[in-house]
C-alpha cells in the first residue's frame, strides 16, 4: 500500500502528468484515496458506495498497456454519481426501490470514461432520482458540507461536490437538470459545468432525445473541469444527440485563458431574489473584472416565464421515466418524487405546447443578449448552505416558494435555454461559506466559455480564507 496524502492537494492535471511520467501509479492514487475516504468521509457521507477492488483490477489492465495507450486520464480515479450505472457496482439512484440493484452493464458514458483512462472507485451520493437541491435519501442518508458539516452540500450532485471539497476526489462526474452541478458547486466551493445538450453522451435512456437532463464534469478548478469534459465527450452509439469531439481539446482552450471583452451581469435573471450578502460578493467580483479592464454591463434580462415551462417539461420527464415505478412502489418513494411524477402525468396538451413555446422565447431572448456580450454572469445560488435538517427551502429572501425546487429558479431558468453554463467560486460569506457565480456561454460554445471562465478565475484569484473544516 502506497499512501501519499500530499497528492490530495495536487490538481487533476498535475496528477495526470505524474501518471504519464510514471512517477505515481493508479494504485498509489487509489490507496491514497482509500486512506482519505476512511479519514474524512464518515463526517460528510459523499461516497457511500466504494469499489476499490474493481478499481485496482481496472488499474492492472491499464498498466499492461504502454503509457501512450492509457487514455486521456491515464488512470485518474473518478467517482460516478449514484444515478448512473457502473457494471458490478451497487447503483441505487438514491431510492429504496433500487437499494439492492447491481447492474450487469455500465452506462455508455461510464464505458467511454473508462476507455479514456478513468478508473471508477466510488459512487457519489444523490437525492432519490436526483430530485432536489439537497442531497439526502432513505438508502444512505444525508451528505454534509465539508466547510460546515451541519449544513447542506447542495444537490443533486452533492456527493460529487462534497468529495471534491473534502479531498476524496480530484474530479467527479455529475448531472444537472434544475442546477444539480451548479448549486452544489456554489455550496462547496468547487467548479461544476453544465455542457450543451449532446456534448456529453450517456444512456440508454427512456427518452434519449431529452435535452434537460445533462451529464457534466466537476472539479476544483476550471482547467481540471476541462480535462474531465474532454474525457466525457464524444459520439456514442445509441445517443442520437451526441456531438463529435472538438478538433481542439477543451483542456487546450482552458489553458489559453482569454478575458471576455463584454460581460452582462444580472442580479437574478428577472426570476429570483438573491440574499444580500451573496449579491454583494458577486458585485465585488464584477468590480474586480471592471478594474482588470473587462466591460461589465447591467442586464435587464427577464427569464421569469421559465417557472411554469420548466415545471411542465420536468414533469413530462419524470412521468416518462418513472410512471411504472410510481405504480409499483408508491409506498417507498419520497413524497417530492411522487409529486413530480403525478404532476407530469396530469399535464394536458395545452400546457405542453405552452411550455415549448416559452422555452423557445427564452432561448432567443438569451441568445440575443449573448450576441452583444461574450458571457452572462449571475449568482449560482440565491441562498447560502442551509442546515441539513431543512430538506429544502420554502421561504427565503422575502419569498415563499410553492414547490420544493423553486428556490433553484436562478439555475433552472438557464437549463431551459440549452446554453452551456459553468459555476465557479468567487468568495466567502462572513460565516466562512463559499459563494459562486454562473458564467453562461453561447450555444455549443464550451470552448470560448472555458477560455473566459479560466480568465475570470485568474482575476478572482484566491477566494477562500482557509480550507474546508473536513479535508
Amino acid at each position: 500500500m502506497s499512501v501519499d496524502l500530499s497528492l490530495i492537494e495536487r490538481s487533476a492535471c498535475e496528477v495526470v502528468d505524474l501518471l504519464r511520467e510514471e512517477a505515481v501509479s493508479p494504485h498509489d492514487l487509489l490507496d491514497t484515496l482509500a486512506a482519505q475516504v476512511a479519514r474524512v468521509d464518515p463526517q460528510v457521507n459523499a461516497l457511500p458506495t466504494l469499489c476499490f477492488e474493481r478499481a485496482h483490477a481496472h488499474a492492472n489492465a491499464l498498466l499492461k498497456k504502454p503509457v501512450a495507450e492509457r487514455g486521456l486520464l491515464c488512470g485518474l480515479p473518478v467517482p460516478i454519481k449514484d444515478l448512473t450505472d457502473v457494471a458490478g457496482v451497487r447503483t441505487t439512484r438514491g431510492s429504496l426501490v433500487y437499494r439492492d440493484r447491481v447492474p450487469a452493464t455500465s452506462d455508455a458514458g461510464v464505458t467511454l470514461l473508462e476507455a479514456r483512462g478513468g478508473v471508477v472507485y466510488a459512487k457519489s451520493n444523490t437525492p432519490e432520482f436526483g430530485s432536489g437541491g439537497h442531497t439526502y435519501n432513505s438508502v444512505f442518508g444525508v451528505t454534509r458540507n465539508p466547510w460546515n458539516p451541519a449544513l447542506s452540500a447542495g444537490g443533486s450532485s452533492g456527493g460529487a461536490a462534497a468529495a471534491l471539497a473534502s479531498g476524496t476526489a480530484w474530479v467527479a462526474q455529475g448531472s444537472d437538470l434544475a442546477g444539480s452541478l451548479r448549486t452544489p458547486s456554489a455550496f462547496c466551493g468547487v467548479v461544476g459545468m453544465r455542457p450543451s445538450p449532446g456534448r456529453v453522451s450517456y444512456g440508454p435512456l427512456a427518452n434519449p432525445f431529452d435535452t434537460l437532463g445533462i451529464h457534466g464534469p466537476m472539479a476544483r478548478n476550471v482547467t481540471d473541469a476541462a480535462l474531465l469534459l474532454d474525457a466525457m465527450c464524444g459520439e456514442v452509439d445509441g445517443a442520437p444527440l451526441s456531438l463529435r469531439e472538438p478538433a481542439t481539446s477543451f483542456l487546450d482552450h482552458a489553458r489559453r485563458p482569454q478575458r471576455p471583452a463584454r460581460v452582462a451581469f444580472s442580479e437574478g435573471l428577472g426570476i429570483a431574489t438573491v440574499e444580500p450578502e451573496i449579491l454583494a460578493i458577486c458585485r465585488k467580483t464584477m468590480e474586480r473584472l471592471s478594474t482588470d479592464g473587462v466591460s461589465v454591463e447591467e442586464s435587464d434580462l427577464d427569464l421569469s416565464a421559465a417557472t411554469q415551462a420548466f415545471h411542465t417539461l420536468r414533469g413530462i420527464a419524470y412521468a416518462t421515466n418513472y410512471e411504472d415505478v410510481l405504480a409499483q412502489h408508491r409506498d417507498v418513494l419520497n413524497p417530492n418524487v411522487i409529486w413530480n411524477i403525478e404532476f407530469g402525468l396530469q399535464l394536458d396538451n395545452r400546457a405542453m405546447r405552452s411550455a415549448q413555446r416559452t422555452r423557445a422565447e427564452l432561448f432567443y431572448k438569451l441568445n440575443a443578449l449573448l450576441q452583444r456580450h461574450d458571457v452572462l454572469i449571475c449568482p449560482a445560488s440565491i441562498v447560502l448552505p442551509f442546515p441539513v435538517e431543512a430538506r429544502d427551502i420554502r421561504d427565503a429572501v422575502g419569498q415563499h416558494f410553492e414547490t420544493y425546487i423553486d428556490w433553484l429558479a436562478i439555475t433552472y431558468a438557464l437549463t431551459l435555454t440549452g446554453m452551456p453554463v459553468i459555476a465557479i467560486p468567487c468568495g466567502m460569506s462572513a460565516s466562512g461559506l463559499p459563494v459562486g457565480i454562473q458564467i453562461v456561454g453561447k450555444p455549443r460554445g464550451e470552448a470560448a466559455l472555458l477560455c473566459a471562465a479560466r480568465a475570470i478565475e485568474e482575476i478572482i484569484g484566491a477566494w477562500a480564507t482557509g480550507k474546508p473544516s473536513v479535508f
